[in-house]
């Protein structure tokens, strides 16, 4: 009888364990390993910031377990580096340290540059970006593998379709003159040797933008219209060899 009651005794004490077997000593659903490492809320309190919501529901809708107020991940800086909690995140970089390896330089500032904020060298992230000429119409930038953001564009139309494939910026104009359509293309960067390129929406020589209410929307000759602020962020953001990827 006193076995069997140790047995039973061992058999309904709750074990702090997750669902992939780690160890949980909270049981708010993530693992203090995760809880020490990563997001660095406190292993011991299902809810660290006391908002009345668990750290594990949190960080699964999008929300900082380390802000009491309802801050999204990507709205809130909890070591004020610069760079947002999701970012951190993304980038693998400490959510509670503004310099994640020590050079000296904050994570925010190293990404804005292109750095890696995980090297104290000075060793620059890959850059690239992508264009969707489907139904979503939207160019988006990579740094290091990280989606950085996405601009909405205009691509070619029907007929005159942009051509798809692998390409890289070949060179790089801030006013570039097309003698064919008789328009300016400001914060140009050629592809395919400059058969077409990514630039600002066109303006006639009178200072009209042509095809400002359509972004979102296939109404070019082929190149890729970026709307007045991203287009000049971009052209600033890539270097010349930078590959683009069209599909």
């Amino acid at each position: 009888m006193k076995y069997a009651l140790t047995i039973v005794f061992f058999l309904i004490i709750p074990v702090a364990v997750s669902a992939n077997n780690l160890l949980d000593s909270d049981l708010d659903g993530v693992p203090d390993q995760d809880e020490m490492n990563i997001y660095h809320t406190d292993w011991s309190k299902p809810d660290t910031d006391g908002d009345g919501y668990s750290d594990w529901l949190e960080l699964n809708t999008g929300f900082s377990p380390l802000n009491p107020k309802p801050a999204r991940l990507e709205d809130n800086d909890f070591d004020s580096d610069g760079l947002s909690d999701r970012m951190e995140l993304n980038f693998h970089t400490d959510i509670s340290n503004p310099d994640t390896d020590g050079d000296g330089f904050k994570d925010g500032d190293e990404i804005t540059a292109g750095y890696d904020p995980l090297n104290p060298a000075k060793v620059l992230l890959d850059k690239r970006i992508e264009i969707n000429t489907g139904p979503k119409q939207e160019l988006s930038y990579f740094l290091g593998g990280v989606r950085m953001g996405t601009f909405r564009v205009s691509s070619g139309k029907p007929g005159m379709h942009t051509p798809k494939g692998h390409y890289q910026v070949d060179n790089k104009a801030s006013r570039a003159w097309s003698n064919r359509w008789g328009l300016w293309m400001p914060y140009w960067m050629a592809l395919d040797g400059g058969y077409f390129g990514i630039h600002e929406l066109p303006e006639w020589p009178n200072g009209a933008k042509e095809g400002e209410d359509h972004l979102g929307t296939p109404v070019s000759h082929g190149c890729v219209r970026l709307g007045v602020g991203s287009a000049k962020f971009l052209y600033d953001w890539t270097p010349v060899g930078t590959p683009v990827f069209i599909y």
